[in-house]
């Protein structure tokens, strides 16, 4: 993985923006297509969202493989690309832009009509999943982004998003002390705030999940086992956070989640994807954890 381009003066990560934002799509079945990674904390949201609204006859999902090199996203011999028969997932990317020559990221929402790719921002394209496909999906009586939360919901995912979603990788990725230690002191003020938020509330908001616990989700679930150690977010881990850690295990009980988690697939990605953070590729087998065990939130309302 190449960071050059997005590093900036002082050593700080910068994430590359998302170059394809289109949010308009029809309710057919069939027409769109998502590859996505199990690895990947954003394409994560989106396969979830696919799962918990029912959409799985109406938008296909391909599955790339963990390890990501110079050339990027590859699909496998066990997965391969069912539409096309790409090697890379670069090459959705020049089959939209002939010119593209950035980094090429997952999700990806593919139009098979028109062939192209309609957007790569997860944070849009959960959006879509749950609300652009109607009475064709297998849940549409699940709303995960109601309207009257809305500005609630938006709250958290920015402040979320800022200082622990891309706070991790800012953490990681960091080249200087300072902007290290910058990235993950704010880790650590986040899951600080979040702990004291959910002593009182079994979600973020409301009495049910929604797409901003979701979007955190894939972020704490990814926490011991890879941005504690890989990407030094090493002040305290997720398991010592009682409130958190009962919400992480809440949230992965959810009928459908924990079939969306692959800790192999994630651990492969991080740290052998890395080199300039773990050169050696080892790959450590723990931490040991059990999601399934009792999270104890029943009681909390909303």
């Amino acid at each position: 993985m190449q960071l050059d381009r997005e590093t900036g003066r002082k050593g700080e990560f910068v994430r590359q923006q998302s170059a394809f934002r289109d949010t308009g799509v029809e309710p057919v079945a069939g027409r769109y297509h998502l590859y996505a990674s199990l690895a990947c904390p954003w394409a994560h949201r989106t396969i979830i969202v696919r799962e918990l609204k029912g959409l799985q006859d109406v938008i296909g999902l391909t599955i790339v493989d963990p390890i990501r090199d110079e050339d990027g996203w590859r699909f496998t011999t066990q997965e391969p690309d069912p539409l096309h028969g790409w090697s890379l997932l670069s090459e959705a990317y020049t089959a939209t832009d002939p010119g593209w020559d950035g980094r090429v990221t997952v999700p990806v929402l593919w139009d098979a009509e028109a062939g192209r790719i309609v957007n790569n921002e997860s944070a849009d394209i959960v959006v879509v999943l749950n609300e652009a496909f109607g009475d064709l999906a297998g849940h549409p009586e699940l709303d995960l982004y109601p309207a009257a939360l809305r500005p609630e919901i938006d709250a958290f995912n920015a402040r979320i998003y800022e200082r622990l979603n891309n706070g991790v990788y800012r953490a990681g990725f960091a080249t200087r002390q300072a902007a290290y230690e910058d990235a993950a002191r704010g880790v650590f003020a986040e899951l600080d705030a979040l702990e004291a938020h959910l002593a009182t509330h079994r979600y973020l908001v409301g009495n049910a999940p929604t797409l901003a616990d979701w979007r955190l989700f894939t972020t704490l679930v990814r926490f011991d086992a890879v941005y504690h150690g890989h990407f030094k977010c090493n002040v305290r881990k997720l398991s010592e956070y009682p409130h958190l850690s009962g919400y992480l295990r809440d949230l992965y009980q959810q009928p459908g989640v924990a079939a969306t988690v692959d800790f192999g697939q994630i651990k492969r990605h991080y740290y052998m994807t890395h080199p300039s953070v773990n050169p050696t590729r080892i790959v450590p087998i723990g931490p040991a954890q059990d999601l399934f065990a009792p999270h104890g939130r029943e009681a909390l309302g909303g």
